[in-house]
Parts: structure tokens; sequence; C-alpha cells
């Protein structure tokens, strides 16, 4: 009785092409440089664009009420909704910027009470060094809440060095992907 070698071939799929990778990296590093050094200017022309998605996005989903007709109740009040919205980020861009903003850094700001409350439970249970991570994402978002112009003023700066990061990361693993 012989024992047949098996030859084992590995086949490399690649769902996504390595010069998306870097292309996406390289917004993202544009707009961090942006965020960093004209942050009140970046962060208007987002909120702009986000006003515009959510604009098409509402137009689609009314479209898409006509197709469907399971929902439409839902899809009538979304497409409204994502509409509106659209229109008020659009026509007020300095006021929508710093709603949407402070929006965000209390949104951050309960769910770091939040997670840091599960943490601490968690830390009850033996580990401690999850509590203290715990109660320090409860004092990081009892402070946000406190003052959510510590966080208007610091996000553009953390949301720009992460874009940095990233995106040289991701133009880093485009590079590799090709190689």
């Amino acid at each position: 009785m012989e024992v047949a070698e098996a030859q084992v071939t590995t086949v490399e799929v690649t769902l996504v092409p390595w010069w998306i990778v870097f292309l996406e990296g390289a917004v993202a590093l544009i707009i961090g440089l942006f965020l960093l050094f004209r942050p009140d200017t970046t962060l208007a022309l987002l909120v702009q664009l986000l006003g515009f998605f959510w604009l098409v996005s509402g137009v689609l989903t009314l479209f898409s009420m006509l197709k469907d007709s399971e929902n439409r109740g839902w899809k009538l009040f979304g497409g409204i909704l994502g509409i509106l919205a659209g229109l008020i980020l659009i026509g007020e861009p300095l006021v929508s910027t710093y709603i949407v903003i402070t929006t965000l850094v209390v949104i951050v700001g309960i769910m770091g009470i939040i997670i840091g409350a599960m943490a601490v439970f968690q830390g009850f249970r033996g580990d401690w060094g999850i509590a203290i991570i715990g109660l320090i994402s409860i004092l990081f978002g009892l402070l946000l809440l406190g003052s959510p112009y510590i966080g208007y003023a610091s996000l553009p700066y953390i949301l720009g060095i992460l874009g940095v990061v990233g995106g040289l990361a991701a133009m880093i693993m485009g590079f590799k992907m090709r190689a």
C-alpha cells in the first residue's frame, strides 16, 4: 500500500484590487492633513458632503418605495427625513457643522459612560485591569458631556491624526498587495 503525496496549491484570492486600497489611503491621508491644517473649512465641507449624501439617499428611498410594496410607510418617512436633513445641512453649513459635531461628541460621551460601566461591572468578576479602563472611559464620557466644546475643539485633530495614520497604513497595504 503506497501513500500518495498530496500536492497542496494555495491560491490567493484578492477581492479588492491593490490600487483601490492605495487610493482610499491617499484620500484618507489628504483629508487627514486638511483636518489638521484647516479643520473648520474641512469639517464644513465634510458636513456638506453628508448633506448631499442624505439628500440623494432620501430621493432614492422615495423611488424605492414605488417599486417595493413592503414598508412603504417607513420608506416614505425615511425618504422625507433624509431629504429634509440633507437640505438643512446644505443650506446652513456653519450651523449644521456645529450641530453635527456637537451631536457626535455627545454620542461618544454617552457611549463612553455605557461601555465604561459595562467594563467596571465586568471588573467586579475579577479583572481589575478592565475595571480601571472602564473608569477612565466613564471619566472621559463625563468630561465630554460636561463640556462638549472640548470634544468639538479636539475632534478635527483626532480625526486628522487617524486619517493620516490610517491613510499611510492603507497606502502601505496597497503596495504590499501589489507585490
